[in-house]
């Protein structure tokens, strides 16, 4: 028979378990691909009361921590020119700091060779290369946002209706020269097109970008960010609150398009990780 103590550690056990039960479902973590451009989901270890959430950091980013299946899971995105090896997490937990040790696998991206008939977002002006530069500094800083959430929803909805196109992590060559990796996903999608959030969250930024076009950025919490490129008009406003299917304006081809199509990423501790592994439905299994 266990003892009193026993008894008395398993009704706390699940009291905490109830009392997590809306950030478990909020949870839903994303399919777990440790490889450059994928989320790593590294066990933190169990759920404990009186212990609280640990905090995680993949050097100097803090990473987003969800409860999953009775214990703490790190959800770390991992840029696309992460090496492959063995990488730590820096852990704070119970008052103690530690590291955890994962392993990110090697993967090869397809290339893509596009013809831009406007050459001039090719070959830049130095007054658009100024602009670029910007533009790109710009953007670091608004993919480091972090804002401490008590949820985040990681499971999304695909943020518009149509073909899904442009897969990430496709290298890329424009007039035959080497250009970034496609860090985000494309959907085809005609001009005007209804353009929604993939799930609920703060805008933090609207802008037009040189080649992004305009594009929203919305903040989901815990270093989740959602970007919506190429779009024809923008129906939100910076600090507003958005709804999972709210519509955030009308797709276009504004910036470096070679026609009318939204350019979706997902940001994740800094990192562009690929979208689909947010999405059930979204094609094939990564």
């Amino acid at each position: 028979m266990p003892s009193l103590s026993a008894i008395a550690s398993w009704h706390r056990s699940v009291l905490l378990a109830l009392l997590l039960l809306p950030s478990l479902a909020l949870a839903s973590l994303p399919r777990a691909a440790s490889v450059p451009g994928g989320v790593a989901l590294i066990p933190l270890g169990p759920l404990a009361a009186g212990d609280g959430k640990p905090r995680a950091w993949l050097g100097e980013q803090q990473v987003l921590v969800a409860a999953d299946g009775g214990q703490w899971v790190a959800v770390a995105g991992l840029a696309l020119d992460t090496a492959p090896g063995a990488h730590e997490l820096r852990v704070e937990a119970a008052g103690e700091s530690h590291s955890v040790r994962f392993v990110v696998s090697a993967r090869d991206y397809p290339e893509q060779r596009i013809t831009m008939k406007d050459s001039s977002k090719v070959q830049l002006s130095p007054s658009d290369l100024a602009r670029v530069e910007g533009e790109v500094a710009a953007i670091q800083r608004l993919k480091r946002h972090w804002r401490e959430a008590a949820d985040t929803d990681t499971s999304f909805v695909l943020p518009a209706e149509g073909r899904l196109t442009g897969r990430f992590g496709v290298r890329r060559f424009f007039n035959g020269e080497p250009r970034a990796p496609h860090a985000g996903f494309d959907i085809a999608v005609p001009r005007g097109a209804a353009v929604r959030a993939n799930a609920q969250g703060t805008v933090l930024a609207v802008d037009d970008y040189f080649f992004n076009g305009r594009t929203v950025f919305v903040d989901h919490g815990n270093g989740l960010i959602s970007m919506y490129c190429h779009l024809d008009r923008i129906d939100v406003l910076p600090g507003e609150a958005v709804a999972k299917g709210q519509r955030l304006g009308a797709s276009g081809m504004t910036g470096r398009a070679t026609g009318p199509h939204l350019h979706w990423s997902v940001i994740l501790n800094g990192a562009m990780v690929n979208p689909e592994l947010f999405v059930s439905r979204a094609g094939k299994p990564y």
